[in-house]
């Protein structure tokens, strides 16, 4: 296992690097930073369309797009499939520029796993998108981070607990239906829903 450290370190490939231009926290500055914190941003999604084609992926290159997502706040980035949206933590650009980059490029390689096997045919942090990383320039790239994002705690509102075994679990939203322990409907009838088990609702507010 990689010590945490390593996992902060950071430098363009040069296949990368051909079409990035990294630029310092001053060269940025708090204006242009700002503007790219709401909606598409057509320069992150040229950045992405060109690597697609670099890759042999014209199909990708003419869908993927790039957007800023104010409502994240521990998550770094997220690669939907199919519609081929990278999202970005408004955070990103406070941190550093290069960890725009490297966010961006570890979330398109999501997006050039998916176009090349099809979504479902491989493991979210597996061997084929850590071979996108390496093409994409960023080789041994970690599946998470450590950087410094806001993180929300919620307050848990229902407790459900157990009447056999007295497991207890804590949830935000209530349950709509009606919730049995998994464990105890697993040993006593091979997981199939049984009353005695069901869950007994408490309020926590």
């Amino acid at each position: 296992m990689r010590p945490v450290a390593r996992q902060m370190e950071f430098g363009f490939h040069p296949v990368a690097s051909e079409i990035l231009e990294v630029k310092s926290q001053d060269d940025v500055g708090i204006a242009e930073a700002c503007s790219r914190l709401m909606g598409i941003d057509d320069e992150l999604t040229a950045i992405c369309s060109r690597l697609c084609l670099m890759q042999d992926l014209p199909d990708l290159a003419a869908r993927v797009g790039v957007e800023w997502n104010p409502r994240m706040r521990s998550t770094a980035g997220r690669a939907t499939w199919p519609i081929c949206l990278i999202e970005l933590n408004t955070h990103l650009p406070k941190i550093s520029q290069e960890e725009v980059l490297r966010t961006l490029l570890h979330e398109l390689a999501h997006l050039v796993t998916y176009e090349r096997l099809g979504h479902g045919n491989c493991s979210p942090h597996g061997e084929q998108w850590q071979q996108a990383c390496s093409d994409l320039g960023i080789p041994g790239e970690s599946a998470t981070h450590r950087l410094p994002l806001p993180s929300r705690k919620v307050k848990r509102q229902w407790k459900y607990l157990c009447p056999s075994c007295g497991s207890e679990i804590e949830r935000v939203r209530r349950f709509k239906s009606r919730v049995a322990c998994y464990q105890c409907c697993q040993d006593s009838k091979g997981g199939y829903y049984n009353e005695r088990f069901r869950l007994v609702e408490i309020s926590l507010t």
